[in-house]
Formats: structure tokens, sequence, C-alpha cells
């Protein structure tokens, strides 16, 4: 099964978004560079729009994911509150 994944640029902003991830997604695996920080998860990554809410402790849409991201990998499936990430077959 082929890894999807998301790189952020590494900042307070997109710290409890990657935290939102790693709760949601027991599988993955975050790589922290100096200027970025990139979660590889097999097969498939959702990132729920509750879950960060939780996280950052205010409203959240998930288009705010967008401000800073740098790149991300798999098809993409997105609505108000969970965008996924995965290899359809």
């Amino acid at each position: 099964m082929s890894n999807v994944f998301i790189a952020f640029q590494k900042n307070e902003e997109s710290r409890g978004i990657v935290d939102a991830i790693i709760a949601d997604n027991p599988q993955a695996i975050v790589n922290e560079q100096p200027a970025m920080v990139k979660v590889d998860v097999p097969g498939r990554m959702i990132i729920r729009r509750a879950t960060v809410e939780e996280t950052i402790g205010r409203p959240f849409d998930l288009q705010e994911l967008h401000v800073n991201l740098i790149t991300l990998s798999g098809h993409i499936d997105e609505t108000d509150d969970e965008f996924t990430l995965s290899w359809k077959h």
C-alpha cells in the first residue's frame, strides 16, 4: 500500500493541524524538518474539522489548511467536515 502525505510550513498555526492528523490517523509518520513538517499515512489520511477545532481550541474552516500547505500526494476528497487523501484503485 502506498503512502499519502501532506506537508506544511512548520509554525504555530500548522502544529495544531498536525496534532489533529496524528490523533485521527494512528499510523501517521511525522517527519519534521527545519522549515516544514511532513505527515505520511499508509493508504488513506483523514483530516477532520472537529478534531482540528478541538486541538486548536477555536472554530476552523478546512480551507485554512491551504494557508500553510506546501504539498500533498494522493487523491483529494473534500467536504466541509473532512479532508481526505487516498489512493483510489
